[in-house]
């Protein structure tokens, strides 16, 4: 008797914290209205937990739960048919299917049922749609509806009696139209792009606002075409070619009649979650990877040389260097993933993929990070505005302008020069321009190789690296509780089309935890343990570098 009293308080319990929030968007989504679907759901739940509290166990919860979701939903939607029926004294159903040339549905159908059967009409599949038009809007009878569609007699008989009994219940429900329409939750929608499809995508795939409505609606949420045609308010037609379109470039895929959702959207609980759990690891990780730095560049220092170049100072070129840092020692850890996002093979000749973010309020700003031609790459921090105060981009000739300043070649154009100075990416003296960005020499590697070759090393040289071996491993032990933490909170979040993926959660994975956010909050540890510094005079073009082969 204990073991059935504490089963049924773990099945309440249940019910109230996973059941009660998702059975009131079912009422809402049936009912159309606040107020109809709080009293659906307190009588859904009534019925729920008393059969709990009279010793029923179901074998299965979740589908005992929906069982009597649904009918309890159907004796609503009878009762206030019956109303409707009573007030207005027509209902479809008493349309008699015979031949008649009288038009029966302005006859029988008071006007503004007839307003709301001509809605409905928009929201049942073209089969059945084309029958219902042909018999009650066109007149036509039974056999040349059966002549004209080549099926048998009886089957028309049958799909306009189906029909009918869609559109009623249809006609008997305070639909709410649009309610995601052009007003869907904030999504930022994130594409790592290889190579772009012909046809522009994936930016002419993610744009339109209807597209990103039947994302959400079938994100974690498989959905037929006519639920998404009534949750989104787009005729049925229409959002037939919608999905056929999405699912053709592999952003939806079809299980059966239903529809979901095949990339990722990270939910603002499991962003926040993942930021949170940051605050204990990262400030660790923050002190091994800036000592690593710093002896990595005192021991190029000893051999004469300067890793980031001659243009940038220290303090500045620290900004670059921690991010190629972190994500160069990131894939050597033995839990970082190898496979990344950007890879997928799409239609078109394209090569791309997309993250969905829910927008959420967090105490970092992100990194961002953009390439142009000639080798030149820019980190940009959303720290204080810094990345608002260059270019988004370069032009393929400001890049090249730039690196013939670099190569200390004569210029070709004085006028992009200036630009470039204007932009923060250089500086004039006495007439002539000078580069203001950090500059990675294979040369100067290659010329480190052979002084460590030589193995005349000072005992500052040889301190340095050791402590750097030590680093090194802690560094990587950090990274993997890093893997740990955030592989574990998206998989607790991740629908299982995408969870049962797991080239896609290890690429899912690499994105997180190299990109964005993450990379925000190592620049955020890396101000509050003062080893970087901004201040007015700190340049824009922190982060801007070239790699010279």
């Amino acid at each position: 008797m204990q073991d059935v009293l504490e089963m049924r308080d773990r099945l309440i319990n249940e019910f109230t914290e996973k059941y009660m929030e998702k059975l009131f968007y079912f009422c809402l989504k049936k009912t159309g209205s606040n107020i109809e679907a709080e009293d659906l759901t307190q009588d859904i739940s009534f019925q729920i937990i008393s059969a709990l509290n009279k010793g029923t166990i179901p074998t299965s919860f979740s589908g005992w739960v929906w069982k009597i979701a649904r009918n309890r939903y159907s004796v609503w939607a009878k009762e206030k048919h019956d109303r409707i029926k009573a007030t207005t004294g027509s209902d479809i159903c008493d349309c008699e299917i015979e031949d008649e040339d009288e038009n029966l549905l302005d006859e029988m159908i008071h006007a503004d049922q007839l307003v709301l059967l001509r809605r409905e009409m928009a929201f049942i599949k073209s089969d059945y749609r084309n029958i219902v038009v042909a018999y009650y809007i066109e007149n036509k009878k039974i056999q040349d509806i059966s002549l004209s569609c080549s099926l048998p007699i009886n089957t028309v008989k049958s799909k306009l009696f189906r029909a009918r009994e869609i559109l009623k219940e249809g006609m008997d429900m305070a639909r709410e139209f649009g309610r995601r329409s052009y007003n869907p939750e904030e999504i930022f929608y994130y594409n790592i792009c290889t190579s772009p499809g012909e046809l522009g995508q994936p930016w002419t795939l993610m744009d339109p606002k209807l597209n990103q409505n039947v994302f959400l609606a079938c994100y974690d949420n498989p959905m037929t075409v006519e639920d998404l045609s009534i949750e989104i308010g787009v005729a049925l037609p229409y959002m037939e070619d919608i999905v056929s379109h999405l699912t053709s470039q592999t952003l939806l895929i079809k299980n059966g009649e239903k529809y979901e959702t095949n990339f990722p959207i990270i939910s603002r609980e499991t962003q926040q979650k993942i930021y949170f759990n940051y605050e204990s690891i990262l400030p660790k990780l923050i002190i091994l990877l800036t000592e690593y730095i710093d002896r990595f560049i005192a021991q190029y220092r000893e051999a004469g040389l300067c890793f980031y170049g001659e243009y940038q100072n220290y303090e500045e070129a620290k900004w670059m260097l921690l991010m190629e840092f972190y994500k160069g020692l990131y894939p050597l850890c033995t839990n970082s993933p190898k496979t990344k996002l950007g890879n997928t093979k799409r239609l078109n000749s394209g090569t791309w993929d997309v993250i969905g973010f829910e927008k959420c309020a967090l105490d970092q700003d992100s990194v961002g990070f953009h390439c142009q031609d000639d080798g030149f790459v820019h980190y940009r921090f959303g720290y204080s505005g810094i990345e608002n105060r260059t270019p988004n981009y370069l032009s393929k000739d400001e890049a090249h302008e730039l690196r013939l300043m670099v190569e200390n070649k004569k210029a070709e154009n004085d006028l992009i020069r200036e630009k470039l100075v204007k932009y923060g990416y250089a500086y004039k003296k006495e007439n002539a321009f000078f580069p203001n960005v950090v500059v990675i020499r294979q040369s100067t590697c290659q010329a480190f190789i052979k002084f460590c070759e030589q193995k005349n090393f000072s005992v500052d040289f040889i301190e340095h690296a050791n402590a750097r071996g030590k680093l090194h491993k802690g560094i990587l032990e950090t990274i993997e509780e890093i893997n740990r933490t955030v592989r574990q909170i998206l998989c607790s979040d991740l629908p299982a089309c995408i969870c049962d993926n797991n080239e896609m959660v290890d690429a899912l994975l690499e994105t997180m935890c190299t990109r964005g956010h993450t990379l925000g909050y190592i620049i955020k540890y890396a101000l509050d343990s003062d080893w970087l510094k901004y201040d007015e005079t700190t340049t824009p073009a922190i982060g801007a570098y070239f790699y010279i082969p």
